[in-house]
C-alpha cells in the first residue's frame, strides 16, 4: 500500500531544503569571491546558475560547497539562522 503521508513528508522536506538551498546560493553569490569559487568549482556559470534554480543537483551543489569548507558552512548557517547540521541535511533532501 502507499503511504501518501510519507511522500508528502518527503515532498515538505524536499521543498523546504530547496528554500534553504537558495538562500545559501544568495549567500554564497553575496561575496564575489565565494560566489567565483562556487562557480568555479560547480562549473556553472551565472546564466547556468539562473537557468537552474529549478534543478535540486543545482541547488544541492550549492549546499555540497558549503559542506565542503567549514568556515563558509558555519558562516552560512549563522546568516540564515539555522545550523550547519540542517544545511547538511537539506542537501541529503534534495538528492532523493
Amino acid at each position: 500500500m502507499h503511504d501518501h503521508r510519507q511522500e508528502t513528508r518527503s515532498q515538505d522536506s524536499q521543498s523546504r531544503a530547496a528554500t534553504l538551498a537558495l538562500a545559501a546560493i544568495g549567500w554564497i553569490l553575496h561575496d564575489e569571491d565565494r560566489a567565483a569559487r562556487y562557480l568555479e568549482l560547480t562549473g556553472l556559470d551565472p546564466a547556468g546558475l539562473r537557468a537552474g534554480l529549478g534543478d535540486p543537483l543545482i541547488l544541492a551543489s550549492a549546499l555540497e560547497f558549503l559542506a565542503n569548507h567549514e568556515p563558509d558552512l558555519i558562516q552560512a548557517a549563522e546568516a540564515l539562522a539555522v545550523t550547519p547540521e540542517e544545511l547538511v541535511a537539506a542537501r541529503k533532501d534534495l538528492a532523493e
